[in-house]
């Protein structure tokens, strides 16, 4: 019995550590329900949510979780190494994320580094719930200065995670919020035959994921030669019109910024440079079937895609 009393004590203190993230977390999403409840009165029904990185700002914060309880939550995630301990909190921070000035808060009570260690976890749904945290957190400009030194860490847990799974698509998701500007694209180059892999062997909901991330780089000139090499025979499949919109459109997006790189640097098209197979002889060498498949999508009933099918065609 006596030998048992410690892991009683660690038991004892397991539970009290789970409380308290537990109290923490409650009142947290009641704050957060109450300003998405606030929030969705003023938005029409049916009408598109704008994306909070564009335009929506965050309501002033009488609701939000103020800085003593994101402390505690970012000590909780310091101090212990339970997986349902971590889980809830990093899902608290990543909800408390939606309000601005909390993404100020965390950030200078050191939670991106806190955070951004979770992604070397073992365990793939902590590594998941730190990508979402990070996600919501790299809106705010400063912290993407922050979040930055880890992208070749979450490149590197997209491509060991499961095809299609949870945790590759929050990276995807996270990549894609880092890659609207060019800052940080040098740092994804290297993946981009990983993500035309993913493209081409991915799901729906993993190939529109990687698709907006794909655009991103894609309209920086500094990329294309690394697209251009690159290998990915089945991209043709996506130009046809059964192929979902959405991942038509953006294929469609990639492939213009890609041509439009093309024409504008002379030097980019030294064929000798790249194989039979490469996105080069797709788009630019041997484009016959290209050419095909893009004269068939000139009669599809979306606006969009006809437009950026008219853009391809008169570059």
């Amino acid at each position: 019995m006596l030998r048992q009393l410690p892991r009683a004590g660690k038991m004892g203190e397991r539970r009290g550590l789970r409380v308290a993230v537990l109290g923490l977390v409650l009142g947290a999403a009641a704050c957060y329900c109450l300003w998405r409840r606030a929030a969705g009165r003023g938005r029409r029904r049916g009408a598109p949510r704008v994306p909070p990185s564009v335009t929506e700002e965050s309501p002033p914060s009488p609701h939000s979780v103020d800085a003593d309880a994101l402390q505690k939550l970012i000590h909780l995630l310091k101090a212990t190494d339970d997986p349902l301990i971590q889980e809830q909190a990093l899902i608290t921070l990543s909800n408390s994320a939606a309000f601005s000035v909390n993404q100020d808060i965390i950030r200078n009570l050191d939670g991106l580094s806190v955070i951004g260690g979770m992604l070397l976890d073992c365990v793939p749904t902590v590594k998941e719930k730190a990508l979402n945290a990070l996600n919501n957190l790299s809106m705010n400009i400063k912290n993407q200065e922050e979040i930055q030194v880890y992208i070749t860490q979450v490149c590197k847990n997209i491509e060991s995670a499961p095809l299609n799974s949870d945790l590759q698509l929050a990276g995807l998701r996270l990549l894609t919020n880092m890659s609207v500007t060019n800052d940080y694209h040098y740092k994804m180059t290297d993946k981009i035959p990983c993500f035309l892999r993913l493209l081409s062997e991915g799901s729906e909901r993993t190939q529109v994921q990687v698709l907006k991330v794909l655009v991103n780089l894609s309209a920086n000139p500094a990329t294309t030669r690394h697209f251009l090499k690159a290998q990915v025979p089945s991209l043709l499949l996506l130009f046809d019109n059964c192929i979902n919109r959405d991942i038509l459109l953006r294929a469609l997006v990639f492939a213009a910024n890609l041509k439009k790189n093309v024409n504008n640097e002379g030097g980019i098209t030294i064929e000798d440079e790249y194989s039979e197979d490469s996105l080069f002889s797709i788009l630019c060498r041997d484009s016959t079937a290209f050419a095909q498949k893009l004269a068939s999508l000139l009669h599809h009933p979306d606006t969009d895609v006809k437009e950026q099918v008219v853009r391809i065609l008169t570059q």
